[in-house]
């Protein structure tokens, strides 16, 4: 995938002696051991990261990590001590202040905690503001505010103005002005935190939906494992201002890089972060119609399987066989296999929540996995939903009782 976002180095160091404390750090030196010592704190600390276009990356950890500063590094919105912030290839740290204020009104927009509207404007001004700062026209002010207002639900809420709105409605208005300048690059800092658990919830599903029409770069911060868990693409755990493991939700999940991250993992439902892609290949096997009914007994036997799933010759499902079909009898006419075949096949595309197929699993029959053209990529046993969460859960359980690192030995 392209790169849309680039940081290489980056540090920010709060104090009067940031040259002292980039010292420090570049040799290694703790973050609290420098704020013991020479008094400067060291708020983002060699920090590189790479986003792809049209990517969600998390950036997640406890209050004080420096998550919050590191986002408002990627814009100069703070000045970063030392390092480089790259769009499309071009420094943002060392830009003039005139090519700054451009990117800033054309290519990164940022959603923040607090709503931020102000309350004598209407909705639909409050959207304007932004567009009509950088001098545009006000009828094309007015149109793209009512279209962005429209792709966050709230196009009959423009002339309302914001002390009649909910906090949920409240940070649409503010994703809104984000959209409407249309930006590459949306940088969203906590945006859901201070709503209520459901409407939090309906918030994240909105993003992620409006997430696969527009296909924004976002770079997105949360304390919350679980938010972090559901929307992104990718996820950096942070820590003492820098980052102690990147990876997909699942790689943060299965493979915790040491016990800070191990204690996040530790209570995620593994059911919505593994998918039908996960566990498709672990034992149905996936068999041509006319292979015959001996080559399917054999590979179920194989595979100690409790049922073959059939496709035809562009790989579209066609039903199943269980072990018992498969061995009861011999052949009537054909291959043995489309006279027998049982058609009450459900279909799961490859990326739908584990969670999701339980009602499915439960009727213990097999379930075939498609891709978008409906193609058969694989398929899952129930007994294999039960063994993917069980295996990551006890492999979580085992690294938890490892001995904790020795001081230095984190990734930093």
């Amino acid at each position: 995938m392209t790169e849309k976002l680039r940081a290489q180095g980056l540090f920010k160091v709060f104090g009067d002696r940031a040259e002292d404390a980039l010292r420090l750090a570049r040799a290694g030196v703790d973050t609290h051991e420098i704020l013991q010592t020479i008094g400067q704190v060291v708020a983002v600390s060699g920090v590189d990261l790479s986003v792809a276009a049209g990517e969600i990356f998390i950036v997640m950890g406890l209050s004080g990590s420096g998550k919050s500063t590191l986002v408002r590094c990627l814009n100069r919105l703070i000045e970063p001590t030392a390092g480089s912030v790259t769009v499309d290839g071009e420094d943002v740290v060392a830009m003039p202040k005139p090519r700054l204020r451009e990117i800033r009104r054309t290519k990164i927009s940022m959603v923040f905690q607090s709503f931020a509207l102000l309350p004598h404007k209407s909705v639909l001004e409050n959207v304007e503001l932004g567009l009509r700062l950088r001098g545009e026209a006000p009828d094309q002010c007015r149109r793209k505010s009512r279209a962005a207002l429209e792709q966050v639900g709230l196009s009959e809420w423009g002339e309302r103005y914001p002390e009649s709105l909910s906090g949920g409605m409240k940070q649409r208005v503010g994703l809104a002005r984000a959209l409407a300048s249309d930006p590459d690059i949306l940088l969203m800092d906590e945006p859901f935190s201070a709503l209520d658990p459901l409407i939090r919830a309906d918030l994240q599903d909105e993003l992620i939906q409006l997430q696969d029409r527009i296909k924004k770069t976002i770079v997105f911060i949360t304390h919350d494992f679980h938010e972090a868990m559901k929307l992104g693409d990718r996820i950096a755990v942070m820590r003492d201002g820098n980052f102690v493991q990147v990876g997909t939700p699942q790689e943060i999940v299965v493979n915790s890089a040491n016990d800070y991250v191990r204690n996040f993992a530790r209570e995620v439902d593994r059911g919505r972060v593994f998918s039908a892609n996960d566990v498709s290949q672990m034992r149905v096997p996936v068999l041509a119609l006319d292979g015959g009914v001996e080559e399917a007994r054999k590979e179920v036997s194989r595979r100690d399987a409790r049922y073959a799933v059939f496709v035809d010759a562009e790989r579209q499902p066609l039903g199943y066989l269980t072990n018992t079909d498969l061995c009861s009898g011999s052949p009537r006419n054909g291959t043995g296999i489309a006279d027998r075949l049982r058609t009450d096949l459900p279909v799961a595309a490859g990326g739908k929540p584990l969670i999701e197929l339980y009602a499915e699993c439960a009727d213990f029959r097999p379930v075939a996995v498609v891709d978008g053209d409906g193609r058969v990529t694989g398929a899952i046993d129930s007994n294999d939903v039960l063994l993917q969460i069980s295996r990551s859960a006890a492999r979580a359980e085992t690294s938890s009782r490892d001995p904790a690192p020795a001081d230095g030995e984190e990734a930093r």
